[in-house]
């Protein structure tokens, strides 16, 4: 028998002062058996990390991800279904990431584990020709800190500022500096 995947909600209060948006957000995820709190709280942030400031060209919305090979951790459809964005998670192939350069206007990913730098070295060259692909990666102790906010239900408040985005839920918090990997 399948194990079923575990729902966590977020209430995301959301104070980007480098894009001048503020708003709040629930976000109900799914999180796969397999799927560690680390995972799911870097889809958490990638969330709120790119978010657009309305919804009158489509939402950003969870995908399958783990479930769904075709689907990413999270997505941006406007209303015609074109794919806007696809944000990944975590350390996915150069196949799978130039087969998402090829059906999105945009593709980012956020890398978090130590083992990031070896990961990169080995597709850095290969998807250098796909322009829209953007990797960044966060440092593996402030996910794993992040990963210490993970409750079924969440009360989060992001504030994003320089490049840097504050994640907390009232008694902790958590600094977080994603580094730009590549062009």
């Amino acid at each position: 028998m399948a194990l079923k995947a575990t729902i966590f909600k977020a209430r995301i209060q959301l104070a980007d002062m480098d894009r001048g948006l503020y708003a709040d957000h629930a976000l109900t995820l799914a999180r796969h058996p397999s799927e560690t709190d680390e995972r799911l709280l870097m889809r958490v942030l990638a969330f709120a990390l790119n978010v657009p400031a309305d919804d009158r060209d489509g939402t950003l919305e969870p995908g399958k991800g783990l479930s769904d090979t075709d689907e990413p951790d999270l997505w941006h459809r406007d209303l015609t279904g074109r794919i806007r964005h696809w944000v990944e998670v975590g350390q996915p192939d150069e196949k799978r990431l130039l087969r998402a350069a090829g059906r999105a206007d945009q593709v980012t990913v956020y890398a978090y584990a130590a083992s990031t730098p070896i990961w990169w070295s080995g597709i850095a060259g290969k998807i250098a020709r796909a322009s829209n692909v953007h990797v960044w990666q966060v440092d593996a102790a402030q996910s794993r800190a992040l990963a210490a906010l993970a409750q079924r239900t969440m009360q989060l408040q992001v504030s994003v500022q320089d490049g840097t985005a504050w994640v907390g839920d009232g008694e902790r918090s958590v600094e977080i500096t994603p580094h730009r990997l590549g062009n």
